[in-house]
């Protein structure tokens, strides 16, 4: 994934966690782990998303560092035709020729009512997505940290269903930090399902 410079992210040794913040103070603390021999799997995930980061640990600090750019440039998509200050992107849209005549008779075109369109629908749809997205990063936790731990199939039904009482108790028995993470991961998720309702 794509890696955001700015997000927070934690790193977990095994089950236990190394450090959580910054992407550059995470990298640090995991190299030096690492150096000392953490005896892994070494895994960090990003805060908001619970995606996998990938960094490159080879070398030096500075070195490992330095890469952290380059990585993020990797998975950015080449500038093609489009208006470069707005960040506009072009691909194709399969339409019916009923949906094209309506476009085409909208106030700037075809493009500026497809901008509107989907601005709106962010708006309307925000607190879903934001929802959404929080229950899938809880997914994406448990799938990578809590597979092999008593109590994951049940614990993830209880998460699904919004059963805070009974997922707190089928959790209390697993590595404290890798529990502490994912209650705050699964907190998060039914507050903006709340939000979202």
């Amino acid at each position: 994934m794509p890696i955001d410079h700015n997000a927070t992210c934690s790193a977990f040794d095994g089950h236990r966690l190394i450090a959580s913040g910054a992407l550059a103070q995470v990298a640090l603390a995991t190299k030096r782990a690492i150096d000392a021999g953490a005896p892994g799997p070494v895994l960090i995930f990003d805060d908001l998303s619970s995606q996998q980061l990938e960094i490159d640990f080879r070398g030096s600090a500075e070195e490992v560092l330095a890469r952290l750019p380059a990585a993020a440039r990797e998975h950015e998509s080449p500038r093609g035709p489009g208006r470069p200050k707005l960040g506009v992107v072009a691909r194709e849209v399969t339409l019916l020729p009923r949906h094209w005549e309506w476009l085409a008779a909208q106030p700037g075109g075809a493009s500026a009512a497809l901008r509107r369109l989907v601005e709106e629908a962010r708006r309307h749809s925000h607190g879903r997505d934001l929802a959404r997205q929080a229950g899938e990063a809880v997914d994406r936790f448990m799938l990578a940290m809590t597979g092999d731990l008593p109590g994951h199939e049940e614990a993830s039904r209880a998460f699904w269903r919004g059963e805070r009482e009974r997922f707190a108790a089928l959790t209390d028995a697993w590595p404290a930090d890798v529990r502490v993470h994912l209650r705050r991961l699964a907190a998060k998720a039914w507050d903006d399902s709340r939000v979202a309702d």
